[in-house]
């Protein structure tokens, strides 16, 4: 092995790993989406044939030939390297801390130990060099900690924290560390030309800031002896991956669409998703159920990264209806000949193979030895099937023995594909984070079923606190750790002094007072004291933690483990959370029946949405629902320079029957609601024999209307969504939905709920749906928290807290009728607000009436 400097590697790495730019041609054609210009077009019309978007997207589809082949290269961290070669051992409990920080929690101890520095010593150092090895170069780059001048020459210094003992860290505990080290000093000595070089292992004990430190002294064949073990260990995988990318590249040159022909407004879709990926945009799309929004979506980001233009692509789903969906699609595509690595993640509580999910060697045989079989789990699973899904990764695993989840989440970083939850992108507590910054630069992120990103994004940015967990601490610990009782009453004294002021009438919030009925204060203000008391919790929790070992003497020591570590997350968030609090936030505190809950709940989660997006090639948000594009746009972080598309249905208006029956479901008017609407659904299902699905704004109204529906002689069967419904009882409900036959069915249901969004029920399988209300949801302190907030942001607080949200629901639950060609059905909006310009403005084109 050698370190290149040759131009033609040079080249070679800018070619393979994308640093040179695109260019900005074309960008000027794209309009503010307000313009309506562009690919934004209004529902009732196409553009006119032959778009920019739909000639770019023409061009990769014509382009039957794989891209001229790069020679061999591949590009890695140090990190990446470091850890593959020197992977080893257990993994240690749902505490995954462990007795080494991790990295990125470390930060604070880096800066600490940096500020130590001389004025000539650098911190932050980013190396890049390019090895040869045989006939594999190799980019490997990282950022080194320190690189510090002293009286004998240059120093590494490489700079781990650990919530553990020092004692317990000898020279030679973490080889992985020596390995990262040398790395840095390898490339730093060769670019200068030393003979030698030294290296400084800086461990440091997160509490107490106090150091330990290992230091060598290596020369130039030391280290070139090093490192070039560490690229045979990794050498088998990176050869695998070389000839799977050939194949691959081969492959998408000569994918064509997958189906004989586009449908209405399909190709108009693509071709807009491969434009946004070329410019390097977000492109929001509304397009109708139906039209094929998942295959439309990744064949044009599957021939983008045959182009070049990007290197992977997550498939982001909150839905597993809609994760099977995109699976699917990329069957269909394997079956026309694409070669394409997807994985699936599936939540660990899901994929786990225990009863109880304990990440914990001795709680578990396959999270015993993970580390020293993973390597080779992976190179099976990679190699034996490129469509990696939930059963393939459990085959996999039980086969090496290794953890499911783990081994999953591997796959993930090697994939070309990921099909995951939101949460793995845009929550920081469980992102996927080994990311290189130049890997995000050629991801795009494919959001399916946008519209419930909003919510999800509020829940991900927000935080609490409950108060019986810590004095439920205090009292478990008092005896065994002093310190973390004491922290942990610290925070419960804090509850119990704000709870005070609550009902002593003191905690009147500055112009944001949500008034104190059921004990409630709302405040614009971070609450300073619990957060810092917080944090001092979570250095003796930390300390706790790190310092259990063996599995617990008994039940109630189990729960009190599980308890601690429930707690110290929770703390762990509410701090973050902090960290991110602004004008965007408000924090509340609820107590009720002695309960007392703090909470850090954001309002505008679009900001936060965008930092966690920032860095990645494009991103493409699509829903049915997306309706108006203009509050979706900006509520998921959208910005002046973003693309948008609406797409008209490909369905014709003949094979939806809407009928508006002018009925007020306002609250104050359910009761009287309740006789028309029991008479409404029977006739309906009389007069007209099928199958239906009648949805209702809460189970309370649902209740009601079916009592009285079910005193009349129904025509056929009768189905009601219960509440909590486990997944046999859900399939049981659907299942019922066959083919009409001779027997009329009707299942009453809630919107917003599992049965109005995901499913899919085609031919004769659904002839009708009734949907009751406008969705609104029920007016109540934290709604009103969000009005508020936006009329104070200068927009309509109403419609963003209650309009748009109510509506989607609507689109949602009426979108379950039309989903082929060969479907017809009648809907029937009820409520008089349909017939408001207000209202209908935001109902589709085949839905509006006359």
């Amino acid at each position: 092995m050698f370190a290149c400097e040759r131009k033609e590697c040079l080249a070679l790495l800018q070619r393979k790993c994308g640093t040179a730019k695109c260019g900005d041609k074309g960008r000027d054609s794209m309009s503010d989406p307000a313009d309506n210009k562009g690919i934004l077009t209004r529902p009732e019309g196409e553009p006119a044939a032959g778009t920019e978007q739909e000639e770019s997207l023409r061009a990769a589809e014509d382009s039957n030939a794989a891209q001229p082949a790069n020679p061999d290269a591949v590009r890695l961290s140090v990190r990446q390297l470091a850890e593959y070669a020197h992977r080893s051992g257990s993994i240690i409990s749902g505490f995954s801390v462990g007795a080494m920080a991790q990295l990125n929690e470390g930060a604070r101890i880096h800066r600490m130990v940096q500020e130590t520095y001389a004025e000539s010593d650098q911190k932050e150092v980013h190396l890049t060099a390019f090895f040869c090895r045989g006939d594999i170069t190799y980019s490997l780059e990282g950022r080194c900690d320190g690189l510090l001048t002293t009286p004998d020459g240059m120093m590494i210094d490489e700079i781990k924290s650990t919530v553990g003992d020092l004692a317990a860290i000898e020279e030679n505990t973490y080889p992985v560390h020596w390995a990262q080290a040398a790395c840095y000093a390898y490339m730093y000595a060769i670019r200068q030309n030393l003979p030698g070089i030294k290296l400084r292992l800086t461990y440091v004990q997160a509490h107490t800031g106090e150091q330990k430190h290992f230091m060598r002294q290596m020369d130039i064949a030391a280290l070139t002896a090093l490192v070039d073990g560490l690229f045979a260990t990794y050498e088998p995988f990176a050869r695998m991956q070389l000839q799977y990318e050939k194949e691959r590249d081969a492959s998408i040159g000569e994918l064509l669409f997958p189906y004989p022909g586009y449908r209405p407004g399909q190709r108009k879709l693509a071709g807009a998703v491969y434009k946004a990926i070329t410019d390097g945009r977000k492109l929001f799309v509304r397009a109708p159920t139906g039209i094929g929004k998942t295959i439309s979506t990744l064949f044009p980001s599957v021939k983008a990264i045959g182009a070049g233009l990007s290197s992977r692509l997550f498939y982001l789903t909150a839905r597993t209806t809609t994760r099977t969906a995109a699976e699917e699609a990329f069957g269909l595509m394997e079956k026309r000949g694409l070669r394409f690595r997807t994985v699936t993640i599936t939540a660990k509580e899901k994929i786990c193979f225990k009863d109880e999910v304990v990440c914990s060697p001795d709680k578990c045989e396959y999270a015993e030895g993970h580390f020293d079989r993973i390597n080779e789990a992976m190179l099976e699973l990679l190699s034996t099937d490129n469509r990696i899904t939930r059963e393939e990764v459990e085959r996999c695993a039980r086969k090496h023995r290794v953890c499911p989840f783990e081994l999953s989440l591997d796959a993930a970083y090697a994939a070309d594909a990921v099909i995951c939850d939101y949460n793995y992108v845009f929550d920081p507590r469980i992102s996927l984070k080994r990311q290189l910054e130049e890997q995000k630069r050629k991801t795009v992120l494919l959001v399916d079923e946008a519209h419930n990103l909003v919510d999800r994004a509020r829940s991900m940015y927000s935080a609490e606190l409950d108060k019986r967990a810590f004095l439920q601490l205090k009292r478990a610990y008092k005896k065994r750790n002093p310190g973390l009782s004491a922290a942990a009453s610290a925070v419960n004294g804090d509850f119990i002094a704000r709870r005070k002021a609550l009902e002593a009438g003191k905690a009147a919030a500055d112009g944001f007072d949500e008034g104190q009925a059921g004990l409630r204060s709302v405040r614009k203000e971070l609450p300073e004291e619990l957060v810092e008391l917080s944090a001092a919790f979570l250095l003796e929790a930390e300390k706790e933690l790190a310092g259990q070992a063996g599995a617990p003497s008994s039940s109630e020591e189990a729960e009190e483990r599980n308890l601690l570590l429930d707690t110290f997350f929770a703390a762990q968030n509410f701090v973050r959370t902090a960290e991110w609090f602004d004008e965007r936030y408000v924090a509340h505190l609820e107590i009720s029946s002695g309960a007392a809950v703090h909470k850090l709940s954001c309002l505008d989660p679009s900001f936060l949405l965008r930092q966690m997006g920032k860095g990645y090639r494009s991103h493409v948000f699509f829903s049915a629902t997306l309706s108006p594009l203009g509050y979706y746009t900006d509520m998921l972080g959208g910005e002046r320079e973003d693309y948008s598309i609406a797409v008209p249905s490909p369905f014709h208006r003949e094979q939806l029957e809407v009928i508006v029956k002018p009925l007020s479901t306002r609250y104050r008017d359910r009761e009287a609601a309740v006789e028309p609407l029991a008479e409404l659904i029977h006739r309906l299902a009389e007069e007209r024999p099928g199958n239906y699905l009648v949805f209702f704004p809460s189970y309370a109204f649902m209740t009601g209307v079916y009592e009285v529906f079910a005193q009349r002689e129904t025509p056929g069967r009768v189905l009601v969504q219960q509440v909590n419904m486990s997944e046999e009882e859900r399939e049981e409900f659907l299942g019922a939905f066959q083919d009409h036959g001779k027997e009329t069915l009707v299942g009453f249901a809630v919107m917003g709920g599992i049965f109005s969004e995901g499913i899919d029920l085609k031919g004769d399988r659904l002839t009708g749906v009734v949907v009751v209300g406008v969705g609104l949801p029920q007016v109540g302190p934290e709604r009103e928290i969000l009005r508020r907030y936006f009329d104070e942001s200068g927009k309509n607080g109403f419609d963003y807290a209650y309009v748009y949200p109510g509506m989607n629901k609507v689109l949602q639950a009426g979108g379950r009728l039309i989903r082929t060609e060969e479907d017809r059905g009648v809907l029937v909006l009820v409520d008089d607000r349909f017939r408001e310009p207000k209202y209908r403005a935001l109902l589709p084109a085949e839905w509006q009436t006359e």
